[in-house]
């Protein structure tokens, strides 16, 4: 406890506007040490509680309490059917939809949307996630791979156009941060020119806070003159792009469909013209690409129908019943549960708006009970959160699209030395699947340690998915670990 100031007495009191105000939302507390708190910190304090909009908080709250632990409809598997898997893909159709896709592209309606507010704190960084430089022979960070994929993509719409348009192609990248992450995410962009990219082609906004609480419902203080507040999850994308107008902005740039994916996959495909040209033949809403659940253990959400032929969802890894994670379909010998979320989805832009205005309007958020820093030290309490699958409920439409982890999937989550979503582990995967490019573009690799070990990386500049590479690779031998480039 804080040593109470000498003129305690002569203390003006707090505004009573506001101490009303938060009176009649239950959260006079915050106001508890008033008297003992220097005058730059009762400043510090009212400016703090003026900055929040108190009655959003305090439905947020209310909803979110109030529907914990009510029951929910019984979880259906998604029916196999359903699912646009890889074995029933015709090499037609796959053609059909990349043409669609980059046709979508060079007429500028699709948005690329990272979700990028988390620190690299498990991978032992206090950096942003995306400045993480995975050990490849490059040397390039997350960032760096994704948009050169874009410029990759960019040029590949330009090429596949019959239209002898000579205007530069852009796809706008619009990248969320955290108040933790935005500074250091922009001057990172800024000192590597954008790498490669247009300046105005990148918009960074920030994802919202929202305050910790206790059980009941209680703001959390931080410190006497401020409130614990958090992250509002990676499902606070959709209103942050609702507060930003960039929902606005991206209507008036002609945009229609929206790639939405997060940061730590060092083979995410960013505007994938495949998907996309699915996601338009489909006519849906709401579509991700999915993996097979490796199995029933796999900390990984999985795709479920609420209810007899209700919406599609996910149901976390934590909030699954070994029992049903464990359940087999005995007509396939496969996982019942089987199609993995893995934050690779697609919208559009119709589809954001109503998603943004229905969880406004809900305004239920996911309850992660958690250690808070307090003025009592670390304190049990509430974080509120939305997740990014939190739409999928609302769509009138959804579409699974099955994609193979070794091509799509490189998750970096833990620091290396754990037993999974490691940079080691991701860096295996890129150098594999670049590998498997190069010597089926008939080129050679010769090795200082095994092949399981080592590989060849393709810059995306050269190839999106292991295209036009023949006249770099075929016939010619190449040291590994190396970086195969124009």
């Amino acid at each position: 406890m804080r040593e109470p100031l000498n003129d305690v007495s002569s203390a003006p009191p707090p505004p009573q506007a506001l101490l009303e105000r938060l009176k009649d939302y239950g959260q006079e507390d915050a106001f508890a040490l008033w008297d003992e708190l220097s005058s730059d910190e009762r400043q510090l304090l009212v400016k703090e509680i003026e900055s929040l909009d108190l009655s959003r908080i305090d439905r947020i709250i209310r909803c979110s309490l109030r529907s914990h632990g009510l029951p929910t409809a019984a979880i259906e598997p998604v029916p196999e059917s359903s699912v646009s898997s890889v074995e029933e893909r015709t090499l037609e159709d796959r053609e059909r939809w990349w043409k669609m896709g980059l046709k979508a592209i060079y007429e500028g309606k699709l948005a690329v949307l990272l979700l990028s507010g988390g620190q690299g704190t498990r991978l032992g960084s206090s950096d942003p996630k995306g400045c993480f430089n995975i050990g490849l022979p490059s040397g390039k960070s997350l960032f760096q791979l994704q948009a050169e994929r874009i410029l990759c993509v960019q040029r590949l719409a330009a090429q596949a156009t019959t239209e002898g348009s000579t205007a530069a192609l852009q796809i706008h990248w619009y990248i969320m941060t955290s108040p933790f992450t935005d500074e250091a995410t922009r001057k990172f962009f800024e000192s590597h020119k954008y790498f490669g990219l247009e300046a105005d082609q990148v918009t960074f906004f920030q994802q919202g806070t929202i305050p910790c609480v206790s059980k009941d419902g209680r703001f959390i203080m931080e410190t006497p003159y401020g409130v614990a507040k958090a992250p509002d999850g990676n499902g606070g994308v959709y209103s942050a792009l609702k507060s930003s107008r960039l929902l606005e902005d991206m209507a008036t740039r002609g945009i229609k469909y929206v790639d939405c994916y997060g940061v730590d996959n060092a083979l995410v495909r960013v505007a994938d013209p495949t998907f996309l040209g699915y996601f338009i033949d489909k006519g849906v809403s709401a579509a991700a690409k999915v993996v097979r659940k490796a199995y029933p253990q796999e900390k990984v959400g999985v795709f479920v129908r609420r209810g007899k032929g209700g919406p599609l969802t996910v149901v976390e890894y934590s909030e699954m019943d070994s029992s049903l994670a464990s359940a087999i379909n005995q007509e396939t010998g496969r996982l019942r549960f089987l199609w993995s979320n893995v934050c690779l989805h697609m919208f559009t832009l119709d589809f954001l708006n109503q998603v943004a205005n229905g969880l406004e309007k809900d305004s239920i958020y996911h309850l992660a009970e958690k250690k808070i820093p307090s003025i009592h030290g670390q304190t049990m309490g509430l974080k509120l959160e939305q997740f990014i699958f939190d739409a999928f409920p609302y769509a009138p439409s959804t579409a699974l699209f099955e994609v193979l982890r070794e091509e799509e999937f490189a998750p970096v989550k833990n620091a290396n030395g754990s037993n999974f979503d490691t940079p080691d582990s991701a860096r295996l995967l890129v150098l594999r699947l670049h590998t498997r490019w190069v010597v089926a573009a008939g080129g050679f690799l010769t090795h200082s340690v095994p092949l399981y070990a080592t590989g060849v990386e393709v810059s995306p500049l050269c190839s999106y998915v292991g295209e036009n590479l023949e006249a770099i690779c075929r016939g010619r031998t190449f040291h590994a670990p190396c970086e195969i480039t124009f």
